[in-house]
């Protein structure tokens, strides 16, 4: 199949795929006699394997890693479950630091009390400087 195709396949940019080869994520593929990209279902699995790892947030050198170790079949899954472990708590810290803000951004909005721009405790919040002096 053509870029193209394979693109449709996985839901993927023409632009992203080969950006994934760039960086190593894809082999070069084949190529026709026109020059014309050339992939199979080998290449589409591995597309795929990337995008759900990319969907699931592992960061490129991330998939980098699991997709070396899901090239070696033969060895223990530790390594794999070590690094799905540590995206899981780099996702478990962020989403305590949004819930942080969430908390505090709700916190701020509760004490609006809707009057002129000059009184609102989100501007004054957001202004340090200037809302410490006006508390």
């Amino acid at each position: 199949m053509k870029i193209g195709e394979l693109a449709r396949a996985t839901d993927t940019k023409v632009e992203t795929i080969r950006y994934y080869e760039g960086a190593g994520l894809l082999a070069p593929p084949a190529r026709t006699d026109g020059n014309y990209r050339s992939y199979g279902t080998d290449e589409l699995l591995r597309l795929s394997f990337i995008r759900r790892a990319r969907d699931l947030g592992f960061s490129l050198d991330e998939v980098r890693e699991l997709l070396a170790l899901a090239d070696d079949r033969d060895q223990p899954c530790g390594a794999v479950d070590a690094v799905a472990s540590s995206h899981l708590a780099t996702i478990e810290r962020k989403i305590a630091d949004l819930s942080q803000m969430r908390d505090e951004l709700a916190r701020v909005i509760g004490g609006c009390r809707l009057g002129k721009v000059g009184d609102c405790k989100i501007i004054q919040t957001l202004e340090p400087l200037r809302g410490a002096s006006r508390r």
